[in-house]
């Protein structure tokens, strides 16, 4: 296993970790990780409100591709995938085609 791939191997494991504990920011794919609490209204629940224009900025400064890595951990989270996919879209980007597909699974 290369250096790279074992990084990504355990991005999702910090990144669920970073989210559950909300105590120390981690920089993910260009945000710091407490930058998204301003998307989860937009992302969780029967009935997600709009993004609003905060959660928006989060996601036009994010690295979407890399973030797409991570959709397989959020329903771990409380996050509905496909609501988190369709966020770039809502707020008026184009959603990268790595976002588009199966969710990968996670390393074992």
């Amino acid at each position: 296993m290369t250096r790279t791939s074992s990084v990504a191997s355990w991005a999702p494991v910090i990144l669920l970790l970073a989210l559950v504990a909300g105590s120390t920011a981690v920089s993910i794919c260009n945000i710091e990780s407490d930058q998204l609490k301003e998307c989860r209204p937009a992302v969780t629940g029967k009935s997600p409100k709009p993004p609003t224009k905060r959660c928006c900025s989060v996601v036009r400064q994010a690295n979407l591709p890399c973030l797409c890595n991570f959709k397989s951990v959020l329903p771990s989270i409380g996050i509905d995938p496909a609501l988190a996919m369709a966020l770039p879209k809502k707020c008026g980007l184009k959603t990268p085609r790595e976002c588009h597909g199966k969710m990968p699974k996670l390393p074992q």
